[in-house]
C-alpha cells in the first residue's frame, strides 16, 4: 500500500519569503497573504474577517494569566511554534503585545469548551471561560498558521495569522473517537500519537476498546491471567500485549493534557473469549476454550447464571473505575449472539448497578436498549441506513424515555470500512464509505423517532482486525476523522460538502508536515503533488 508522506511543499507565496525576525508588525507585503480566517476544521461557529494580520516574529511572546492551566497551554503552544519558527517564544505572565491566552471570560455563551480568538496587527488574543476552550482556541490558531509550523526543523516563514474574530462553541458535548486495542495491540506511544491527531480537530473523548475475543489489554490485579494469558495474542497470532495500570494512567494523563476524556470499554457478555480462555470457571461447562486469533464474532459469552461471573464483573469494574477519573464506563453489549435474550436482560440488570456502585455512568452499544438501560445511561448506535425499522425504533424509544445517544453509524463513520473496493486495508461488511458519505449526514435527524435533544454527539470508531501499525491508523482515519469531528463541533448551518471539501484539501500539507499518511480520495480537490 502506498502512503502519501510527501515532503511539505512551499505553499504559494506564504512560504516563499524567509521570516526575517523583524519586530515591526504591519500589513502583509503584496503576495504574502495568510490563510483565510474561516479555513479551519471544524468550521467555527462565527467568523468575522477583517483588519491587518498578525505576524509571529523573533520578538513574539506568549502571555498567559497566572493560572497553572493557562501556563500549561501556553507552554504547549510554544512547543509547537519553536522548532519550525526557530524563535525563542518565551511564555510569560507579563502582559504585552504578542499571543495572549486568557482564562475566566465572563461570556457565559462560551460554555466549558468555547473560545474567542481576536487577531490583529499587534497580536492574537484567545479568551475562554475554561481551560478546554483555551486549548481548542490554540488548535484553531495552529490551523491558521502555514502548515510548515508543524515541522520539527526550522522552516521559512512568514508566520501570518489573518485579522479578524472567531467566536466558537461546540454543537455537541460528545465528540469521540474509538480505538480498538484488542484485535491488535497498540503501545502507549502509539495511542499518544493518535491522541495528538484527535486534539488537532477538537475531539474530546477517547474510547478505548480494552477487551475482546482476541485479547485482554488492561491489568486487573485480582484476575492476573486476563493479561498474562488472555493478552498474549491478537488477530493473526501476534504477540499481543497489555497495559499495566501505570501504562493506562499515563495514557489518561496524556489525554487529559489534550483535554480528552478516556472512556474505557470492557465488552460483555459477548466478545469475551480472552477472559473465558484465561479462567475456566467463567464458562458454564467449566472448560476454558483456546485463545482465539480469528475475526468472527458472536460465539462467546460469559456464563450468566454463575455467581462467579458477577464476582468477576465486580472486580473488573471496581479496579478499572478506581484508575479512571472520567465519568463513564462502557460495558459493550453488542453481538451477544451466544446469549439468549432472557439471559442478556438478566445480565445487564445485574451489571449496570455495579457500574453505578463504583461511581460511573453506563455506556453500552445500542443493543443495551433491548434490555432496560439504567437511568442516565448512554446508548452508542452503530447501525446502518439499512438496519431494520424495528431495531431503529427500539433505540429511538429508549431515547424518548431518557437514554442519551452517541451516534456511530457503521456505514458513515466506522473508520475501518474500506473507502472503495480497492482499499488495501479495512472491511466492507457495512459497505464502502468514501469521504463524502462519512461527512454528509446530520446527527440531529439521523435516527427516525429519536428526539434531537437525546443526541449527545458522535463518535468515530476504528476497529483493528486489519489495522496493525500507526501508518495503518493514519490511512484509515484520514481524511474521514476530521469530518466526524466537524459533525460533532460545527453548527448545522455550516454543513456543506462543497465548502468542506475545499477546507479538507487545505489540510493535506499539514498532514504531510506531521507525517500523517492519508488516502487521497478523488472526491477531494487535493493540492497537486
Amino acid at each position: 500500500m502506498r502512503h502519501h508522506r510527501r515532503t511539505t511543499r512551499l505553499l504559494g507565496s506564504l512560504l516563499l519569503v524567509t521570516a526575517t525576525g523583524v519586530t515591526a508588525v504591519g500589513a502583509a507585503p503584496a503576495g504574502q497573504t495568510p490563510a483565510p480566517l474561516g479555513r479551519v476544521i471544524p468550521a467555527p461557529a462565527s467568523v468575522t474577517a477583517g483588519g491587518e494580520p498578525y505576524r509571529i516574529t523573533n520578538s513574539t511572546r506568549i502571555h498567559v494569566d497566572d493560572s497553572r492551566e493557562a501556563r500549561r497551554i501556553g507552554t504547549y503552544l510554544a512547543d509547537v511554534l519553536r522548532p519550525s519558527t526557530g524563535y525563542r517564544i518565551p511564555v510569560t505572565d507579563r502582559q504585552g503585545p504578542g499571543i495572549r491566552l486568557k482564562l475566566g471570560s465572563k461570556d457565559a455563551s462560551l460554555g466549558d469548551e468555547g473560545y474567542r480568538l481576536d487577531s490583529g496587527r499587534h497580536g492574537v488574543t484567545i479568551t475562554a471561560r475554561k481551560p478546554a476552550g483555551l486549548f481548542h482556541g490554540v488548535q484553531t490558531l495552529r490551523q491558521l498558521l502555514p502548515a510548515a509550523v508543524e515541522k520539527n526543523t526550522v522552516q521559512s516563514g512568514p508566520w501570518l495569522v489573518a485579522g479578524g474574530t472567531i467566536k466558537d462553541t461546540p454543537r455537541y458535548g460528545w465528540r469521540g473517537a474509538m480505538l480498538d486495542v484488542s484485535r491488535h495491540f497498540f503501545s502507549v506511544d502509539q495511542v499518544k500519537r493518535y491522541i495528538d491527531q484527535l486534539a488537532l480537530y477538537k475531539v474530546n473523548k477517547l474510547h478505548l476498546h480494552l477487551s475482546d475475543d482476541q485479547g485482554w489489554r488492561i491489568a486487573i490485579d485480582s484476575w492476573p491471567r486476563l493479561t498474562t494469558y488472555g493478552g498474549s495474542t491478537q488477530v493473526g497470532g501476534g504477540p499481543g500485549g497489555h497495559y499495566t495500570k501505570a501504562d493506562y494512567k499515563e495514557i489518561l494523563r496524556y489525554a487529559s493534557s489534550r483535554y480528552l476524556e478516556v472512556v474505557p470499554e470492557i465488552d460483555m457478555p459477548g466478545h469475551t473469549n480472552a477472559a473465558l480462555a484465561s479462567y475456566a470457571d467463567l464458562n458454564c461447562d467449566g472448560v476454558a476454550p483456546p485463545l482465539y486469533t480469528g475475526t468472527d464474532v458472536g460465539f462467546s459469552s460469559l456464563c450468566v447464571n454463575k455467581d462467579v461471573t458477577y464476582d468477576f464483573v465486580d472486580d473488573v469494574i471496581r479496579e478499572l473505575a478506581a484508575i479512571t477519573p472520567g465519568r463513564y464506563l462502557h460495558i459493550g453489549g453488542d453481538e451477544a449472539h451466544s446469549t439468549s435474550h432472557e439471559d442478556y436482560v438478566k445480565f445487564m440488570d445485574r451489571v449496570q448497578p455495579v457500574v453505578a456502585k463504583y461511581g460511573k455512568t453506563v455506556i453500552g452499544w445500542h443493543q443495551l436498549t433491548g434490555a432496560t438501560p439504567a437511568k442516565g445511561a448512554l446508548a452508542q448506535y452503530w447501525g446502518l441506513d439499512s438496519t431494520s425499522a424495528a431495531e431503529k425504533e427500539q433505540v429511538a424509544a429508549a431515547a424518548r424515555n431518557g437514554t442519551g445517544l452517541i451516534l456511530s453509524p457503521a456505514d458513515r463513520i466506522y473508520l475501518d470500512m474500506k473507502y472503495t473496493k480497492d482499499t488495501p486495508l479495512g472491511l466492507d461488511w457495512a459497505g464502502l464509505v468514501e469521504v463524502k458519505r462519512s461527512y454528509d449526514w446530520d446527527p440531529a435527524t439521523y435516527l427516525p423517532g429519536a428526539p434531537s435533544s437525546a443526541v449527545k454527539g458522535v463518535e468515530a470508531p476504528l476497529w483493528t482486525e486489519t489495522i496493525v501499525t500507526s501508518e495503518n491508523i493514519d490511512y484509515m482515519a484520514f481524511p474521514r476523522l476530521p469530518g466526524a469531528a466537524e459533525l460533532g463541533w460545527s453548527p448545522a448551518s455550516t454543513h456543506d460538502w462543497d465548502a468542506y471539501k475545499v477546507r479538507l484539501a487545505a489540510q493535506a500539507p499539514r498532514w504531510d508536515a506531521l507525517g500523517i499518511g492519508y488516502y487521497r480520495s478523488p472526491q477531494v480537490p487535493w493540492p497537486a503533488e
